[in-house]
Parts: structure tokens; C-alpha cells; sequence
């Protein structure tokens, strides 16, 4: 019986790793020896992996809510992608997904879930409630879009968008995480401590009697 030839895997010095005409040869080597090699970055790898395994948490007011309940469904499909996996903790959680109108009252509550998810995280804004307040957004006690409290990924436009329009927002976000070199990305910490207008025009007035 006639063995099949095997693949000589020879060692390579350090220095031969920074030669690329050296390396395009040595895989072209490999791959007439039957083996399936694929030449990339680690910072690649890494992100082509994480995009594919995005864990989102919802954080829900309005409407928008039950769209994103539609992207789950089987029309549109979105564990194909990787998505699947909702967590009830922000601790597990890699994006943050806002969906309608955010009151001052609840802006402290949504910043503290942010500032509980582990590095590297993401927030996807969708609808315009989230993104600019929508038609509320001269109410006295609306905030004027969610990236005054926490920073904003993805915006995904609409009131409220379609199933397919927030999974082209999730495609974007996809996007983004493979461009990013993982051993470089830098902390997003939040925008800044919310102030209701309350405490807006107690500082006004304490100020003036200070004058």
C-alpha cells in the first residue's frame, strides 16, 4: 500500500518572518503539499471572530423595542450572523442596544449599564427617539438623544425602522469591530455625568446668589 506524501514542515529563523517574498513562497510551498493555509494578522483573526459573536442587551422604552423583537424572528434571521446570544447582564453583554425615548430619570440607569460592560463595548442608537429624542424632544424631561449620556456606535434611523434597517446598522457595527486593532482600543468611558434641567437651574441659581 502506497503512503500518501506528507507535508515537510521545515523551522524558520525570526528574521525570515519579516521577509514577505520569503513567506509568500514558503506558504506557496505548503499549499502545493496539500496543505490549506491561510496568511493573516492576529488583530485580524481575533476581530473576524468577535464581529461573529457580538452578545447584545436591550434597553427598551418604546416602540423600536418590538421591531428588534422582529429581527429575531425567522424571517429575518439575525443568529446567522452571530447575534443570537442575548444577555440579561451587562456584564456578558459586547453592545447595548437603545431603543426609544430616554427620560433624565432613566439616563443614570442607562449610563450605569454601560459603565458595567467589559472592554470592548459598542451602542447601537435605534430610532429617533434614541438618536435626537424624536417628537418628544422639546418635552421638559426628554433627553435630547442617547450620545449626551453614553458614545454612540452605529445610529440606525427611523420611527420606527424596519427589521432590515437594523440589521444593516448590525452589518455596520460588524464593519467596524474587523477594522479595529484589538491590542490598541482605547476605553469609552462616558460621555459625562448626566444633569437633569433641575439640577441645571439650581446650579444657575446657586451661582447667582453667590455673585
Amino acid at each position: 500500500m502506497e503512503m500518501s506524501k506528507r507535508t515537510h514542515i521545515k523551522n524558520m529563523r525570526y528574521e525570515d518572518f519579516k521577509d514577505n517574498e520569503y513567506l509568500e513562497q514558503y506558504v506557496e510551498e505548503l499549499r502545493k503539499g496539500g496543505a490549506p493555509v491561510v496568511v493573516t494578522r492576529l488583530s485580524d483573526m481575533i476581530n473576524w471572530g468577535r464581529s461573529h459573536s457580538v452578545w447584545p442587551l436591550t434597553f427598551a422604552t418604546s416602540c423600536c423595542g418590538i421591531e428588534f423583537m422582529c429581527v429575531g424572528g425567522a424571517h429575518t434571521d439575525f443568529a446567522r450572523f452571530g447575534w443570537e446570544v442575548y444577555r440579561n447582564s451587562p456584564r456578558q453583554a459586547d453592545v447595548i442596544f437603545v431603543f426609544g425615548t430616554i427620560v433624565h430619570k432613566m439616563a443614570p440607569v442607562l449610563k450605569r449599564l454601560y459603565d458595567q460592560m467589559a472592554e470592548p463595548k459598542y451602542v447601537v442608537a435605534v430610532g429617533s427617539c434614541a438618536i435626537c429624542g424624536g417628537p418628544f424632544r422639546n418635552s421638559y424631561h426628554v433627553v435630547k438623544g442617547v450620545d449626551e449620556v453614553i458614545p454612540v456606535d452605529v445610529y440606525v434611523p427611523g420611527c420606527p425602522p424596519r427589521p432590515d434597517a437594523i440589521l444593516y446598522g448590525m452589518m455596520q457595527l460588524e464593519r467596524k469591530i474587523k477594522v479595529q486593532n484589538f491590542f490598541k482600543l482605547p476605553q469609552q468611558p462616558a460621555v459625562k455625568e448626566h444633569v437633569t434641567p433641575e439640577e441645571n437651574e439650581a446650579a444657575y441659581d446657586k451661582g447667582k446668589n453667590e455673585k
